[in-house]
């Protein structure tokens, strides 16, 4: 089983450490674009490029780590993958914690979304119309077409502002946009690589059927393109929406739309309850204070709002502190949809903090039968586990969930600390190992197996899984890097393999 666990947690990102893990531009090996035989990306090159970059977005800590809205996006951005995808490429989605309304596409089939996009979305319809769209730029190669169109410049120079391009577009530091932006020669180089006006109506045009083929209304793209060209007219420059910056639409690109959807049997979709979950979820988050927060949705009298707008007041009641009114909001969205697993992990939470454990206990393993491995769930049972001081519980669902769900950082740290709180100070060691080796810190990992080494209370088998690891891990590492290594090495196989 831990075996497993290692393959989980670190397939998905040892082949972009092949390239840029904790090395220097020089360091970076990637294929000449010298000729035109080989100048467009494999798409193995593009997962490995899109990986490396998506390392760099995750370790910036602007990305949402929200189970539940995570897992939405991802919901609905793989229905409509499904589409258009013919299995070669694995996607994810993800958001990213930033109120100019913008998505882009990365390569090897990590898309983001921004928070401010989200809430602009007026239906679950625009929402899946953005996702096809960004889906469209992947399957039809668009990013690779874009950096054969720059072939005069080297593929590295090219891949360092695409990343920069990527982090600017993330909401990453300005600084290293300016950064990455010089080493490439210049913002003059950027404009190479925009898609093209083809691009974008092939991803219009793709992305429309792979729309109504998921059982979305197939005008939510154009509805969408719609929405943004108006706040364009209404908005000073400086103020226009990241996505037309991003993703240039004129009238005549939305009546295209318009009439490649008429092509499709029109679709009555409603919004998901998932839908309405997320977007107000981000909108209770983007208030500084929870004082703000409340007083948003305060505003409307309660027996006047939706599902939606008291489920965001039950959780800026949560941020203000007041349990009790979050309670009783709770109880009643749960009683009233005891399906929706948002409402349930809601209750369980409020009753934890008003101190009726026992009762919090009930409400998450009741769920978790009728939900098993459902990762909000699990994710918030072990919190709450962890708060009652229960960690070798929680380390055993968390283990069990993880096993079977490819984790993200957040989720290896939480299994790191339950690990350690159940004094198995070996395991909570290899799982911080897991953790940096994520974010591409090899040196650092491979640190955190050392230290697991030196446990007294280690058994043969952790020993020798751990010192495979750090045999594993050498592989992918440069010189610098392996001359970085310390020098103090435990006994055994591994500090063999270090001399």
């Amino acid at each position: 089983m831990q075996n497993r666990f290692i393959k989980i947690a670190v397939t998905a990102t040892f082949a972009a450490l092949v390239l840029v893990a904790g090395a220097g531009a020089d360091d970076i090996k990637l294929p000449d674009m010298g000729s035109p035989a080989d100048a467009i990306l494999s798409a193995n090159e593009e997962a490995r490029f899109g990986r490396a970059i998506m390392r760099d977005i995750m370790s910036s800590g602007s990305v949402i780590e929200d189970p539940l809205v995570t897992e939405y996006i991802n919901e609905v951005g793989n229905r409509v993958a499904a589409q258009t995808n013919d299995g070669d490429i694995d996607f994810t989605f993800f958001v990213v914690d930033d109120q100019r309304i913008n998505a882009f596409a990365l390569p090897g089939g990590f898309i983001g979304v921004h928070t401010g996009l989200l809430e602009a979305t007026r239906s679950e319809d625009e929402l899946a119309g953005v996702l096809a769209h960004e889906v469209a730029h992947v399957t039809q190669r668009h990013i690779a077409r874009a950096i054969h169109a720059s072939s005069r410049q080297s593929l590295l120079s090219t891949a360092i502002m695409l990343g920069a391009m990527i982090a600017g577009a993330a909401g990453g530091s300005s600084d290293v946009v300016q950064a990455g932006m010089a080493v490439a020669q210049g913002s003059a180089a950027q404009a190479q690589i925009n898609f093209t006006r083809a691009n974008e109506h092939e991803a219009d045009r793709v992305g429309i059927s792979a729309l109504a083929g998921a059982g979305f209304d197939p005008y939510g793209m154009a509805s969408f393109f719609d929405v943004m060209s108006r706040q364009n007219t209404r908005a000073p420059d400086d103020r226009a929406p990241e996505f037309l910056m991003t993703h240039p639409v004129t009238s005549s690109r939305i009546a295209e739309a318009r009439d490649r959807a008429r092509d499709f049997d029109p679709v009555r979709s409603v919004d998901s309850v998932s839908y309405g979950i997320a977007k107000v979820r981000v909108i209770v988050d983007r208030f500084e204070t929870p004082k703000e927060a409340v007083a948003h949705f305060e505003n409307r009298a309660y027996q006047n709002q939706n599902e939606y707008e008291r489920y965001g007041r039950m959780l800026a009641y949560m941020r203000d502190g007041n349990y009790s009114m979050a309670l009783d909001i709770a109880e009643g969205l749960s009683e009233r949809n005891p399906e929706v697993i948002a409402y349930r992990i809601a209750l369980g939470d409020a009753q934890a903090k008003i101190g009726r454990n026992d009762d919090a206990l009930r409400t998450f393993e009741t769920a978790l039968e009728l939900f098993p491995r459902n990762v909000p769930l699990v994710i918030a049972y072990a919190e709450r586990l962890l708060d009652f001081n229960q960690p070798q519980k929680a380390h055993t669902i968390l283990l069990d969930l993880l096993n079977n769900v490819p984790p993200t950082p957040n989720q290896v740290r939480l299994i790191a600390r339950a690990a350690s709180e159940a004094n198995e100070q070996a395991e909570s060691l290899y799982y911080l190992s897991e953790y940096r080796f994520m974010i591409g810190d090899l040196i650092g990992g491979i640190n955190y197996l050392q230290q697991a080494l030196r446990v007294p209370e280690l058994q043969e088998i952790q020993r020798i899984r751990f010192e495979a690891r750090i045999d594993f891990i050498r592989e992918f590492m440069t010189e610098e890097q392996l001359r970085n290594m310390p020098r103090a090495q435990p006994s055994g196989r591994s500090a063999r393999n270090s001399s």
